[in-house]
């Protein structure tokens, strides 16, 4: 009989043989297996082709020096996993990085990830990386592409979403901390009364920068919602949203491409905004408990919009229980799309500009990238990649 330091050395060299390695899998069954066996340092490889979604996985862990990485075998031929009542699902996870997969088909949201319960903290440090998740929430209603419930650093890069739930959200934050979305592309199809991206439940340092919206909900970026008091994250908050930025991004359609709801401070600067439904700003407070500050400290600043007089002749709508004297628009420049018509403000501007119709580069393919006409002014985005959709 070896003796039981024997026996525990065994199992150590065991562990270290499945930690930090390369593992290559290609069914779901491989899958599963390689997320048990994960640890600091292990990368596991998705060959192409098709996997069953409905795929979870808790507890999965890596470090700061050694992260976890799943990733697709071949960039140019992903993995796709198609259906499941949830394409992908993980909670408590930290220190991961998923880079190159397809989810497609799933019956609820497309990519869950949470805090297992934690109200906060529980995962953290997740980079999320060329996913793409496309026609998913086939039941209908409030349910999102990608949904992150108390995640804390973490960024979201070059992520395409394509059809989700017709009330839920391409990707929705809820309780999010010291984020950022890059260069993700966002589309709904339908008559989608969703939103593109929201940030809620307590959300606070995040940031958008240079993405695309086109006709992605009723309200292409939501910075703040209403969220159930026993869902905030941290518990105490008194806000929905705070000290968020969105910017250098360009917005197609949408009822209204930019609302700001029970937040407390937040920027929207150097964006693009084309032909938006009805208002291009909303000023809303949904959460009505006492403990919640009105909304308040919002900046609008620097962004150009191209709107049609036709459905839009008033920039903003502002909401009951809202703070609009503290919000600050200013640096603007506002085109109309016919050549005349002066669009109307609620909130006071400063420093705005009234220009003739701007020339795009390609205006019907939705190349947004400037020809002329801003003389001078250096309102809207400048991400070329955003203003190309490519």
């Amino acid at each position: 009989m070896k003796p039981p330091f024997f026996i525990a050395l065994i199992f150590c060299l065991s562990i270290s043989n499945t930690f930090g390695q390369e593992k290559r899998v290609s069914d779901n069954n491989q899958l599963r297996q390689a997320l048990r066996e994960a640890g600091p340092g292990s990368t596991i490889v998705v060959e192409k082709g098709e996997y069953q979604g409905g795929l979870f996985a808790e507890s999965l862990r890596g470090t700061a020096e050694k992260p976890v990485t799943i990733r697709a075998a071949d960039a140019t031929n992903r993995p796709v996993f198609r259906g499941g009542n949830s394409g992908w699902h993980l909670s408590g996870v930290s220190h991961l990085t998923i880079d190159g997969i397809v989810i497609e088909g799933a019956r609820g949201n497309g990519l869950n990830i949470d805090d297992g319960g934690g109200k906060g903290g529980g995962s953290h440090h997740i980079m999320l990386r060329n996913i793409e998740v496309r026609d998913i929430g086939t039941m209908g209603g409030n349910l999102d592409g990608i949904k992150l419930s108390g995640l804390d650093d973490f960024q979201v890069e070059r992520c395409r979403v394509v059809n989700w739930g017709s009330s839920g959200s391409g990707i929705d934050m809820v309780g999010c901390h010291r984020g950022e979305i890059r260069e993700c592309f966002f589309k709904a199809t339908g008559e989608n009364q969703g939103t593109g991206v929201q940030a809620k439940g307590g959300s606070a340092q995040v940031a958008v920068r240079g993405c695309r919206f086109e006709n992605a909900g009723s309200r292409a970026v939501n910075i703040g919602g209403s969220t159930g008091l026993p869902f905030f994250r941290p518990a105490n908050a008194t806000y929905e949203a705070k000290d968020i930025e969105v910017s250098d991004s360009v917005f197609i359609g949408s009822h209204a491409p930019v609302v700001f709801v029970g937040v407390d401070g937040a920027k929207v600067s150097d964006n693009t905004i084309y032909n938006p439904g009805k208002y291009v700003v909303r000023i809303l407070q949904e959460s009505r408990d006492p403990r919640f500050v009105p909304c308040r400290g919002g900046i609008f600043e620097n962004n150009l919009v191209v709107y049609d007089p036709a459905r839009v002749s008033m920039s903003t709508n502002v909401g009951q229980g809202t703070d609009p004297k503290t919000f600050l628009f200013r640096g603007n420049a506002w085109a109309s799309m016919a050549g005349r018509g002066r669009i109307r403000h609620e909130i006071a501007v400063t420093d705005d500009k009234t220009l003739a119709r701007v020339a795009f580069e390609d205006e019907a393919a939705g190349d947004l990238r400037i020809k002329s006409g801003l003389q001078g002014s250096m309102a809207g985005a400048s991400n070329a990649w955003a203003l190309q959709g490519k």
